[in-house]
Formats: C-alpha cells, structure tokens, sequence
C-alpha cells in the first residue's frame, strides 16, 4: 500500500471522528489504528508523522504519540 493512500485513510478516520473535541478525537483516531492497521501500516504513518506529516489532517498529527510503534522486526 502506497504512503499516499495510508495518509488519505488516515485522515478519512480523522474526518469520522471530526465532531468531538479535538482531543477525544485524537484519541479515538489512535485507538482505531492501534487496534485495526497492521505494523507495516502504522510504521509507514509513523514515519510520515516523523518527517513532518505533510498532506496529513491536524487531528492525525495530534494522535501520533499514542499510536503504538511496531516493533523493527515487523516494520
């Protein structure tokens, strides 16, 4: 799967939650892709999020720090 394609699903989770506080929704955008991405998906976002987050919804950038980083053997 292409970064681009990640970064659009990424922030069209971001948009499902886009009515609660930004904080709650930071959080349930986290908890969607800690519970539904596989490793390969959340470290090719991790290091989208890393090198700036460019293309990526303010909400996605928020959620970074609690989504789970997989571990080198599955990146």
């Amino acid at each position: 799967m292409t970064d681009e394609k990640l970064a659009y699903m990424a922030n069209q989770i971001a948009t499902a939650f886009r009515t609660q506080p930004r904080e709650a929704a930071a959080g349930a955008v986290a908890d969607h892709i800690n519970k539904f991405w596989e490793p390969r998906m959340r470290a090719h976002l991790l290091a989208r999020l890393d090198a700036g987050g460019a293309g990526l919804d303010p909400v996605v950038i928020a959620a970074g720090p609690a989504i789970r980083r997989p571990t080198e053997a599955c990146a």
